[in-house]
């Protein structure tokens, strides 16, 4: 898709971090945007920042773990526009840094149901419409490089989920292809550096029915500017990714149809065969977690 004017964008996750900037970014290519979030109250001050600019911004709350609230999104976007060009499924939670015999069950329940379950319901809810309009379209599904390629051992729920999406998006992208619609999909890996998103505080929208059964270990969570205060104490210094210039490089990746958009792509390779020697060698991928 080369030019976004006038093309319906729907993004979920988007009252902060990766959402809004991505938001911010299509509004700025001409594109009509719709962004849903379970937060009301911060996905209608993104609204109102966005729309200050100009342009069509629509926002609806939405909780993407239960499908009857994306078909109620996806509703809401067809009856008001009659089309979505570009669905980005962005929303995503994680939880404790732990063990996986220390993870619980609604650790699982809650973190799948909204990064792999909630994609899924996306494309059940969008997909068919937007083959139905036979209009040009694309699919985009955000994983991480934490589970997406190379997992983090700490963070064994998380990067399990992101895993599935990129899973998921290649049979998705496949289907697509093979019998020849005019839709595609494509994965999302947020890169070039450590992202000031909500992820480092998502338990603020957790429910209250998927409390987790035990108390959080000590240090497994923490807060972006916490998590950097430790690394400058030891005296590592992260590059942080500015999130706009990351949504631009998004909007860059769908104009070109790259499969995988990721800043540092190159570097991929290297990780993936690596990987790869090491399971062929029958040896475990990836180091010891700090736990471990």
């Amino acid at each position: 898709m080369q030019d976004f004017n006038n093309k319906v964008v729907v993004i979920t996750g988007g009252a902060s971090g990766i959402g809004k900037a991505l938001g911010r970014a299509f509004l700025a290519a001409g594109a009509k945007v719709v962004l849903s979030d379970v937060e009301r109250a911060a996905l209608e001050a993104t609204r109102d920042e966005l729309a200050a600019n100009g342009g069509t911004v629509r926002a609806i709350v939405t909780d993407v773990s239960k499908p009857e609230s994306v078909n109620a999104l996806a509703d809401a976007v067809f009856d008001e526009f009659g089309h979505c060009h570009v669905l980005c499924n962005n929303a995503g939670v994680s939880v404790t840094n732990t063990n996986v015999w220390d993870t619980t069950p609604n650790d699982w329940q809650w973190v799948l149901g909204v990064n792999l379950r909630g994609i899924a319901h996306g494309v059940q809810a969008f997909v068919p419409r937007m083959l139905a309009s036979g209009e040009e379209g694309v699919v985009m599904n955000t994983s991480s490089g934490d589970g997406g390629i190379s997992p983090l051992a700490d963070q064994s729920v998380y990067a399990s989920s992101k895993a599935g999406v990129s899973i998921m998006t290649e049979c998705l992208n496949a289907q697509l292809v093979g019998q020849e619609t005019k839709l595609r999909a494509c994965i999302f890996y947020p890169s070039g550096g450590i992202l000031p998103t909500g992820i480092w505080t998502t338990r603020r929208n957790r429910p209250e029915e998927l409390a987790r059964e035990k108390p959080v270990p000590e240090g497994g969570e923490m807060t972006f500017d916490e998590f950097m205060q430790g690394m400058k104490e030891i005296g590592v210094d992260l590059p942080v990714q500015d999130l706009d210039e990351l949504a631009e490089f998004a909007l860059d990746g769908l104009r070109k149809q790259d499969f995988v958009i990721m800043i540092g792509r190159e570097t991929m390779e290297a990780t993936l065969v690596e990987r790869a020697r090491k399971l062929a060698r029958g040896e475990c991928p990836i180091s010891h977690g700090l736990h471990g």
